[in-house]
């Protein structure tokens, strides 16, 4: 009777693990990938000092064509905010360094066309 249990028991956690990791999103850009209340995920590149942000609902690309954003980076002590721009078909990039170091945190408001809007918070490890 205790195996039977047991065994119940491990398949609920593996069915209820496995559907978690259905819905979320995968980077696909080396990035850290965050979902919003609203189901629309954003990507955070870092790369060369500047930050990419590529915006997908459901695993298919978003178009930020009249998109703005900005990013707000929290170094310990140092906050900054850094706006966002367009930049290709679903991809918006910051306007100068976004100082992206280890141990920064980010929150990134967006606001598509569309007036949908995706914020999220990163941690840079």
């Amino acid at each position: 009777m205790k195996k039977v249990f047991v065994l119940a028991a491990l398949a609920v956690t593996v069915f209820a693990s496995s559907s978690v990791f259905a819905h979320g999103e995968k980077a696909k850009h080396g990035g850290i990938v965050q979902e919003s209340s609203n189901g629309v995920s954003l990507e955070l590149v870092a790369k060369e000092g500047r930050a990419t942000i590529y915006v997908e609902d459901h695993g298919k690309p978003v178009a930020t064509s009249g998109a703005i954003g900005k990013l707000t980076v929290l170094n310990g002590t140092d906050k900054s905010e850094v706006p966002l721009e367009p930049a290709g078909e679903n991809t918006l990039i910051s306007k100068g360094d976004a100082k992206l170091a280890s141990g920064a945190k980010v929150i990134a408001a967006i606001t598509l066309a569309d007036k949908k809007t995706a914020n999220v918070r990163f941690a840079i490890k």
